[in-house]
């Protein structure tokens, strides 16, 4: 079955979204893009050129593209603040959604929605695209490897030089938790991931340096508990001098019972006790690579494809919103506890929002 889509947004990530990653679904017969909305007519050029629709279905009115085209599901890649409100106007139209990340910008907003799509009886899904990246996935398969025995805790590292306004986009520089919120729900979800078990504790501190030309807190620290015993903790940063680990380049360490395999820009590695030691104590052990796994679409294109697969009626999206959110809920409940100045306990914390749901 073809699928008939309408992009919303067009700038910006959006961009990539019309140029290249809905392109090769066009072109294989799986969606066709019917209709693209943006608020900034300047970007619509964007959906002519990487999709080829005309003038007259690119629209400025996201309600007056949804009247004019009659269509199976949206795209929702705008900034979080304005999730909900085409969450709405999709529902509203008998919509599937497929999102970019995250759910909203807060985690009432997030538990309205999945509740909304839930009740609507409609699939969504999140491009929650960095765990589905060659280097992460990778790892995740060899965690799980019964050579490596029990994890026991995992160390994340983000750190990216974004101090400067405007570096990362200017909605960013003006939100109240960028890190956390653009940045961190990327990486807490991959940790969680690797953990292999549900959050229950999360300690976070959040800040801005006076150097960093950002409204809210554009770096963080965040120690994380798990149900199964593993503990993770998170260094991210946007405005260190320079990045060491940035996006696509992240670095994860897993302390397992027999090994430590480390994951570090692009690359995994085992280090093992009977690793051979280098010339001179100081050269430590010498990792084993770990071959990088192929397979022939990685991040966004394999969430893209699962989606589609999940409304041919296979397998429900492995980031399926009410899934997603629990991995969201660690997120706020990191930005909680910098408030609070205090643990938050993630189930507690969701508790409280989904209770004020009808």
């Amino acid at each position: 079955m073809i699928y008939r889509v309408i992009q919303v947004g067009t700038g910006g990530m959006a961009g990539f979204w019309c140029g290249a990653l809905l392109p090769p679904f066009v072109a294989e017969g799986r969606i066709e893009v019917v209709a693209a909305v943006d608020v900034n007519p300047d970007v619509l050029p964007n959906a002519q050129k990487g999709l080829g629709l005309g003038a007259d279905r690119c629209y400025t009115d996201l309600a007056k593209a949804l009247e004019d085209h009659p269509a199976d599901f949206c795209t929702i890649v705008v900034p979080p603040a304005f999730h909900e409100d085409v969450v709405d106007a999709a529902l509203e139209h008998d919509l599937h959604i497929l999102s970019e990340k995250p759910i909203a910008d807060t985690l009432a907003g997030s538990a309205r929605i999945a509740h909304k799509v839930e009740r609507a009886g409609k699939k969504m899904s999140l491009t929650m695209s960095h765990r589905f990246d060659q280097d992460k996935t990778t790892l995740r398969e060899e965690l799980r490897a019964e050579r490596n025995g029990q994890l026991d805790y995992l160390v994340g590292r983000f750190t990216s030089a974004n101090r400067k306004r405007d570096s990362w986009g200017v909605f960013r520089h003006q939100m109240a938790d960028p890190l956390m919120i653009e940045g961190a729900i990327h990486h807490l979800d991959i940790l969680v991931d690797l953990a292999g078990g549900r959050c229950t504790r999360v300690s976070a501190k959040t800040w801005n340096p006076t150097w960093g030309e950002y409204d809210g807190d554009s770096q963080g620290l965040v120690l994380l508990e798990f149900d199964n015993g593993v503990h993770a903790f998170y260094e991210g940063t946007k405005s260190n001098a320079v990045g060491l680990n940035g996006w696509g380049h992240e670095y994860v360490r897993a302390e397992c019972e027999n090994a430590t395999l480390v994951m570090n820009r692009r690359k995994v590695s085992r280090y093992t006790p009977e690793g051979a030691v280098g010339a001179a104590p100081t050269d430590g052990p010498r990792p084993d690579p770990v071959p990088l796994l192929e397979r022939p679409r990685w991040g966004h294109f394999t969430l893209i494809e699962d989606f589609l697969d999940w409304l041919d009626g296979g397998p429900a999206a492995p980031t399926a919103v009410d899934v997603n959110l629990h991995s969201t809920a660690v997120m706020f409940a990191a930005i909680e506890s910098s408030r609070r100045r205090q643990a938050v306990d993630v189930a507690e914390l969701l508790g409280e929002v989904q209770s004020q749901l009808s």
